[in-house]
């Protein structure tokens, strides 16, 4: 797959294009790129995605914008897997937020991108003020246009909207369902305070690069990119026993019969199920005690997985 870094710097072959944030990579997103596949295949075309960083909501007030997903990687990771052999990562900021809907549709998706067939959500909406809509984009004379309609679990819409609901509340079940896979965060294992190794529960310090994670609390998890997956427990959230409100979050794995060092590899979190939610403490000799028995709930639910 090759990453382009903006439409300026494009020069794609004739694709079929869909455009949009893509963050969680969801089973609506699925549903997207395997039609894009199979139009690409039946008329001797390319794939391309062209998506935003940053998204267009935290540009316009990063204080409300909803909690990513994905990091920018884990997209563009998984858009990989997916087979797109193009991805255009176009700048958000404010020249191109002004960017007029027709200018959009015919500079940019018509002449730079290459676009031969769009393909878009239900709700897609482009070009500055969110001005153009599917009958816009249906009007051009140099590409064909089809919207694909929601697809839904259970009768609720699968939408980044619902997995961050699902996450929030801590339902791991439902959150996997709408993805098509469990919820998972990667990053490079970081030189951590090492409080873990002093209690006797030395954990992975994993890199975060989410603008804030969309779930919080104590986890059952498995662990790749070691030798095989590896099962462990896990811990996301400011450590409230031992840091002020206003710490960062912090992501800790203690892998389960494991002693070797891994600093600086990168490894993916797969989050399984939640055991509780974050909680402060008296003191560390109560913090410990609790960590004893997460680690047993979560032995028992992978010995009974």
């Amino acid at each position: 797959m090759q990453v382009v870094r903006g439409v300026h710097g494009a020069t794609l072959p004739p694709c079929v294009l869909t455009i949009g944030n893509f963050d969680g990579l969801h089973r609506g997103h699925a549903t997207i790129l395997r039609e894009m596949q199979a139009i690409a295949h039946a008329q001797g075309l390319t794939t391309a995605v062209m998506t935003f960083e940053p998204h267009p909501r935290e540009f316009f007030s990063a204080a409300s914008a909803p909690a990513r997903l994905t990091s920018l990687r884990e997209k563009l990771e998984y858009l990989a897997d997916a087979g797109v052999d193009y991805v255009v990562v176009q700048h958000f900021d404010q020249h191109f937020a002004a960017v007029n809907a027709l200018e959009f549709r015919d500079e940019i998706i018509g002449r730079r991108l290459n676009a031969r067939h769009v393909l878009v959500g239900d709700d897609f909406r482009f070009g500055a003020n969110r001005a153009g809509d599917f009958s816009l984009l249906a009007q051009s004379l140099a590409f064909s246009v089809r919207h694909l309609p929601t697809i839904a679990y259970h009768g609720e819409r699968v939408s980044s909207t619902a997995v961050r609901a699902a996450l929030a509340a801590g339902n791991m079940e439902l959150a996997g369902h709408l993805l098509g896979r469990p919820y998972s965060m990667s990053g490079r294992v970081i030189q951590g305070d090492q409080l873990g190794r002093k209690l006797g529960f030395p954990t992975a310090n994993i890199q975060l690069k989410h603008n804030r994670p969309p779930l919080a609390g104590i986890f059952v998890v498995e662990v790749h990119g070691l030798e095989k997956p590896w099962p462990a427990v896990a811990s996301l959230g400011r450590r409230p026993t031992v840091k002020n409100p206003d710490a960062l979050p912090v992501l800790e794995v203690h892998l389960f019969d494991f002693s070797r060092d891994i600093y600086r590899q990168h490894l993916r979190v797969d989050f399984l199920q939640q055991l509780r939610n974050e909680e402060k403490f008296p003191d560390l000799a109560a913090l410990t005690a609790q960590i004893a028995k997460d680690c047993e709930h979560a032995r028992a639910w992978h010995a009974a997985r």
